[in-house]
């Protein structure tokens, strides 16, 4: 019955080593192993009054949404805060394009999202000079759809005129009837990209949530400007600040040095552990091998986006794996030295590094959730990756080289298996309760 355990472990692995070689489900790459074009905006948020981090995740999601509707493949759109002049921070929002190694067709795909804004005349004026205008907080953030229709406004306009129609969601419909209710006579002036386009006055307070444009437009330019709002119009402006190219090449290479140095480690680990500690150093070493494919069909599952960094994690992580069994194996030769038995002497020693391997892979995981809480894009796929090599390690190590050593090793150990549970230069001889 005691090798029921090691052999379910093994057909686990069977299909864990299935689904990570499988071609079907790869491995997604960051920027600096897939080769790519990063961008970086500067978010203007001087004129948002309240709700600046909503603003943000707001323009987040546009982005997001038009990178995706240009199907560029896997993109990566993120905020942050940087250091500018004189000590100031101003909000950036990094666009990493996998695959995209043409900068100007990486500007391209994101394309000139237009940033809506309504603005209140600073008096009752009809004057169009942006400075007589404050905002309000009804930005593109609240824009649901654009229309198109063609006729005249009100009775005033050209027949057969292109007018947008703007409908709001229901935040920005309640938003955009309290202004129109607060403001009657007054001039609520539409702004695109910094530009008033249309300066109607408020007659009336508007409900429903519509607002309708009429800019003098082509055809062809409502068109656009109707679908570029349904792309999505930007809640806050932004401007191109940066941008940085990974080409194919250089990205493979750095993947394939990631492979190499990952393999080389763990070849270099596993041969010390076996001339060390023998049996159970090739026994931990199989338990390696587990640990390796737990966490890459993890990484693959999610999916994780792996970079340099979160092979590095990976790379670290294994000596955490090896870490906990060299705990367990120094317990077993104790307990070896004091005269149990060879079955005994494994099951004992598990029992009493349990609390040290618990301890040091819990403060390890205390130390990732810290990284990936307060640290940078880069410092995040770090912790990220480490947090689950650590969990994977402890399963190897507790786990699995438990029921494999548990299933082979004979309750009484004969002089051979005594010395192949022995470690180093040592051998354990029961009769003189000592190392020889």
């Amino acid at each position: 019955m005691r090798y029921i355990p090691a052999v379910l472990v093994l057909l686990v692995s069977g299909f864990l080593g299935w689904y990570v070689l499988s071609p079907g489900h790869p491995i997604k790459l960051g920027l600096d192993l897939a080769g790519g074009t990063e961008l970086i905006y500067r978010a203007d948020t001087s004129l948002v009054q309240t709700d600046k981090q909503g603003a943000l995740n707001a323009l987040r999601e546009v982005i997001e949404r038009r990178v995706n509707l240009f199907g560029v493949a896997e993109p990566l759109v993120q905020l942050e805060q940087s250091s500018a002049v004189a000590g100031a921070v101003e909000d950036r929002l990094l666009v990493e394009l996998p695959g995209v190694t043409d900068v100007q067709a990486a500007v391209d795909a994101i394309g000139a999202t237009p940033s809506l804004e309504f603005r209140l005349a600073a008096e009752s004026t009809t004057a169009t000079s942006t400075f007589d205008f404050m905002p309000t907080e009804l930005t593109g953030r609240y824009l649901e759809k654009a229309d198109l229709q063609f006729g005249s406004q009100s009775g005033a306009g050209v027949a057969n005129e292109p007018i947008v129609v703007l409908t709001f969601t229901a935040e920005g419909a309640a938003l955009f009837e309290q202004i129109t209710r607060d403001n009657v006579g007054n001039t609520l002036a539409i702004y695109l990209d910094g530009e008033p386009i249309s300066t109607p006055v408020i007659r009336e307070a508007i409900a429903g949530g519509t607002a309708t444009v009429s800019g003098g437009f082509t055809p062809e330019e409502a068109r656009n400007l109707v679908r570029n709002l349904n792309f999505g119009a930007l809640p806050v402006p932004i401007e191109l600040v940066g941008s940085g190219t990974v080409g194919p090449t250089l990205g493979a290479e750095a993947y394939e040095a990631g492979l190499i140095a990952s393999a080389l480690g763990f070849l270099l680990v596993a041969l010390f552990m076996i001339l060390w500690y023998r049996l159970p150093g090739f026994i931990a070493s199989v338990a390696l091998v587990i640990y390796m494919l737990i966490t890459v069909a993890v990484i693959k599952f999610m999916p994780i986006t792996l970079t340099t960094s979160g092979i590095a994690a990976l790379i670290l992580s294994i000596g955490m794996a090896v870490d906990a069994n060299v705990l367990i194996f120094e317990r077993m030769k104790e307990e070896l030295r004091r005269g149990e038995g060879a079955h005994d002497a494994v099951r004992i020693g598990f029992a009493r590094a349990w609390t040290a391997i618990r301890d040091g892979h819990f403060t390890m995981l205390i130390s990732s959730v810290i990284l990936f809480w307060i640290g940078t894009p880069l410092v995040q796929g770090f912790a990220l990756v480490f947090g689950f090599g650590v969990i994977a390690s402890l399963i190897s190590a507790v786990s699995i080289t438990r029921v494999f050593l548990l299933a082979i090793v004979p309750e009484e150990a004969s002089p051979l298996w005594r010395f192949l549970l022995g470690t180093g230069l040592y051998r354990h001889n029961r009769s003189e309760g000592a190392s020889t």
